[in-house]
This record gives structure tokens, C-alpha cells and sequence, in this order.
């Protein structure tokens, strides 16, 4: 059976591209559906550094630009989404055979000017022989640089912009795959299918190739169309240590090849290093961690830490293949911008090339505003003023407006019962969403059954109702990153709680 579907507009990718122009278009009251053939951020959207930020690195390579657009979006998502997004400060420890210290403090400079007046703290210099990360570094490094950026859950991001975008009536279609597409002068005719194996077809206006990775050989594999732009895919690989950072520490840290690497605690009991930087070829699902890459980054955090870091330490790894346009430039300062490419020759077409995690809501605005000429669309751009879901925080039956903070001591005023480091989990993740999970929860036996590690029930029902989760991984790995925390065993449990439901 082949169920219809009609809209104005088809997005084809559920990264942090994909949902971005989705939540958008949907605000301005168009119709529409957007396929992903996994899980939302099932690849390069959750295979990031975590980081929502400038890239003080590209300054060295000239590209004010996109440094600019990218520290005014940090602005903007540390306001708009203060459950997901929180400020960060940064070490940048300074190595003489490196950079010199002039050249670092004079793009730090640069780096807090381009990012305007905002509650971050600027940059400074800072003896490092006597600052609290001492303990933890080589005696040999003196000096650094505190700087101030973004960090978020990058999973989490894609999945709560995707909330927002059905929220305002985008029909979100997980783990359904494009696959046929015929282009009519005035509509589009797509055939999709779901894991399930039933057909979709799916008739829109315009379509949208945010497929990431995959955006250069989709066209031709739907439609026969040459892509017009070469994209050269990236794989980024980052590990997961046992905790080597104490509190909230992060350092940045200048490898001999001059490439940029971070590492920063992660997950309480952890400490989170990487990116590499390699040419990739091949299918980006398949983007693994080499042997190559582990002991390049072991090797970098040694040559910092007092205590050397090896494969041992390694409690997790991840990859993920970055689409950035071929600019000609080396794998580390090829540039992170994107470009939005409208074909008008018949039904309308716009291909995202390219593009980073913090600009993705600038990236959904500037799609849609090429799109609503043809699509007839007047309305105006609004993402830049509208909290994500859960952004919107109260401290008060009053809904006055609060901090983080605030918000979680009003809830734990107001739900006693409640365990609290679960509270705090729940807040960083759902933000005022807390309130929604909770429903008429008035005791711990309210939650539902516990099935492992503070998971209970009540979460696990409201993930697959609002999250679209289908399976034990996508809780875990995506929609929190709790797989770090449980047992073999108590995964498996979650995962039977899912074979329970079918």
C-alpha cells in the first residue's frame, strides 16, 4: 500500500541542517516533510566536538567572515536555548615551539572583539603555575589563555529544533529514505520508504538536498543531475577518557602539525579529546576510528599531561564525516562556511553545501529566505527571537524569566521527591520540557517502572511520544548520552524495554 503525501516543501537529511530549515519554514506557515533515512543526527550531527563557537583557529586562516557570523549565532543560542547551550571557558595552552605568544593573544584579541559585547567573559593571560589546571599539566608549559566559547549536547540540539519543527506542523519522517525523485516544471514526485519497507510518495513544491555528506551523490543517484559543487568529506574522531580534567576544565591544544585539538570534561566522569582531521572516501555511516587516529590523540594529550595517555584509557570513541566545500585548501583550514545553491530551471531545488553545527539556525533562515519568493511564502523570518523548546525557563507560576539554575530549584522545590541529580539531568536535557515529562507525577512510583541507572519508564515513554526514539541506541547514544553510565547489562535492558512495546 502507498500512502500520499502533499507539500510545499520536501527536506531530504535530519541533521542539524535539515531540522534548522525545517523548524523555520514550518514558522512561517509553510507545509513540510522531512525524510531521514536513520535517526535524526544518527552521523555527522553527533559526531561534533560539542562545541558551539567562533573557531578562534580560522582567524589564522583569514576567514573573518564566517568566525563573525558564527560568534553572533553563540550569542544568540546561549539566549535562545539555555538548557542545551552554556558557556565554556577555554584554555589554550601556550607552547613555545608553536605559535608564539603574541600571535595567540593578538587572535584572542580579534576573536572577543568579533563576538561584540555579551555576558561571556573576555580573554586573558594566565601563569599557568599557578592557575587550578597545574596539577594536571607538564611543568614545562607556563603559560596560557583563558577564552570564553559554547558548549552544547550536539544530538540533543537536532532533536529538540526537530520538536519545535513539528511542533509548528513539519511531518518529521525518521528512518524513511528517499528513494526516487522525479522533477516536474512546477512539483516534485518523490518515492520514499520506510524501515518497515512501506512506500511513501510524496508530492512538494520544492525540495531541499540537506543531506549532508551525502549531498553531492544524491541527485545524481535520484535524479541523473551532476552536482554542481565538490564537497570533500572530512572524518572527524574523537575519544572518551576516564576522567583526566578535574571540575569543569577544558583546554585547547596546539599539536606539532598545527592542528587544533580540545580536551575537555565530559559527562562528569570523563574527559572528551579530539578532532582529527583525515580525507575520507567511501559510505560516511561506515566513518570508523583508526588505530592511526587513537594514537595520534593519545600522543597529543600526553605531550601535555603530566600523566601519558594511552589506548587503555579509551572508554569510547566516535566518527564522523564532515561535507565541507572543496576550496582547495588542506583537510584543517578548509573552510567551515556553507552555501545555499538554488536551482530555479524547474521545481524548485536548493542543495546545502557544507555548513558547522553553531550556524545552523542562520543557515535554516537565510534557506527559507531564498524559498519563500517561489514558494509564496510572506512570512518573516522569527528563529532568531524564539526560544527553542525548553528555552523558555520560569522560576515562578508566574512565568518569570530565569536562569538555568533557577529554573532546577524551582523544579526541586515544587518535586521534592525527586531524586536530584535525575533533576539535573532532566533540566540540562528538556530544560522547561521537565515539566511536560513529569506530567501528574506526584512520587518516585509515578515514573513508571525503573529499568536501569535512573532511566525510568515515564522518560522512555515520553522520548518515543515527543523524540521520535525507536530503540535503545538512539536513547542512550543520542537522546542522552546515558551509555556511557550503564553496564552492558543494563543497556541491554533498555533495549528489551523496546522489544517489550512491539
Amino acid at each position: 500500500m502507498t500512502d500520499d503525501l502533499h507539500c510545499d516543501l520536501l527536506i531530504v537529511g535530519g541533521g542539524i541542517n535539515g531540522v534548522a530549515i525545517a523548524r523555520d519554514g514550518a514558522g512561517r506557515g509553510l507545509s513540510v516533510v522531512l525524510c531521514e533515512q536513520d535517526d535524526l543526527a544518527a552521523h555527522t550531527s553527533s559526531c561534533s566536538t560539542k562545541l558551539i563557537h567562533g573557531g578562534l583557529r580560522y582567524l589564522e586562516f583569514g576567514q573573518l567572515g564566517m568566525v563573525r557570523k558564527a560568534l553572533r549565532e553563540r550569542r544568540l543560542l546561549l539566549r535562545l536555548a539555555p538548557h542545551l547551550v552554556h558557556p565554556l571557558r577555554l584554555l589554550l595552552v601556550h607552547d613555545a615551539s608553536m605559535r608564539p605568544a603574541w600571535m595567540l593573544e593578538a587572535g584572542l584579541w580579534i576573536y572577543d572583539h568579533l563576538g561584540g559585547r555579551g555576558a561571556l567573559p573576555v580573554s586573558r593571560r594566565v601563569d599557568l603555575r599557578r592557575h587550578e589546571v597545574a596539577r594536571e599539566l607538564r611543568e614545562e608549559f607556563t603559560l596560557g589563555f583563558e577564552f570564553s566559547d559554547g558548549w552544547t549536547d550536539d544530538a540533543r540540539l537536532v532533536v529538540t529544533t526537530a520538536v519545535d519543527a513539528a511542533r509548528r506542523g513539519a511531518r518529521v519522517l525518521t528512518r524513511t529514505r528517499v528513494v526516487r525523485a522525479e522533477r516536474g516544471p512546477r512539483r516534485w514526485l518523490v518515492q520514499a520508504r520506510d524501515a518497515r519497507g512501506q512506500a511513501l510518495s510524496i508530492r512538494a513544491r520544492a525540495l531541499v538536498n540537506a543531506a549532508g555528506p551525502w549531498a553531492a551523490r544524491l541527485m545524481p543517484e535520484l535524479t541523473g543531475a551532476a552536482p554542481t559543487r565538490r564537497l570533500r568529506l572530512i572524518k572527524g574522531s574523537h575519544v572518551v577518557l576516564r576522567r583526566r580534567l578535574e571540575g569543569a576544565q577544558a583546554l585547547m591544544l596546539q599539536a606539532p602539525d598545527r592542528r587544533i585539538a580540545f580536551a575537555i570534561s565530559y559527562e562528569g566522569d570523563f574527559t572528551l579529546l579530539g578532532t582529527t582531521e583525515i580525507e575520507f572516501e567511501g559510505d560516511p555511516a561506515q566513518a570508523r576510528i583508526s588505530g592511526d587516529e587513537i594514537s595520534y590523540l593519545c600522543a597529543l594529550a600526553s605531550r601535555y599531561l603530566r600523566s601519558a595517555v594511552t589506548e587503555q584509557d579509551v572508554v569510547w570513541s566516535y566518527s564522523g564525516v564532515r561535507p565541507l566545500i572543496d576550496d582547495g585548501a588542506d583537510a584543517s583550514s578548509v573552510t567551515r562556511d556553507f552555501s545555499l545553491e538554488l536551482d530555479l530551471q524547474a521545481a524548485p531545488l536548493l542543495n546545502v553545501w557544507g555548513g558547522k553545527l553553531t550556524t545552523f539556525r542562520m543557515l535554516g533562515e537565510l534557506a527559507i529566505d531564498q524559498l519563500a519568493p517561489v514558494l509564496d511564502c510572506r512570512g518573516r523570518a522569527w528563529t532568531g527571537s524564539e526560544p527553542l523548546p525548553g528555552g523558555d525557563l520560569r522560576v515562578e507560576s508566574t512565568a518569570q524569566s530565569g536562569c538555568l539554575a533557577d529554573h532546577e530549584a524551582w523544579l526541586a522545590r515544587r518535586h521534592a521527591w525527586l531524586d536530584a541529580a535525575l533533576l539535573h539531568r532532566w533540566v540540562r536535557a528538556y530544560g522547561s520540557r521537565t515539566a511536560e515529562l513529569l506530567g501528574s507525577a506526584r512520587a518516585v512510583a509515578d515514573l513508571g517502572e525503573p529499568i536501569a541507572g535512573g532511566l525510568y519508564e515515564a522518560e522512555l515513554d515520553f522520548l518515543v511520544r515527543t523524540e521520535w526514539a525507536t530503540g535503545a541506541e538512539d536513547v542512550l547514544w543520542r537522546r542522552s548520552k546515558l551509555g556511557l553510565h550503564l553496564s552492558q547489562a543494563q543497556a541491554a535492558q533498555v533495549q528489551d524495554w523496546f522489544g517489550r512495546r512491539r
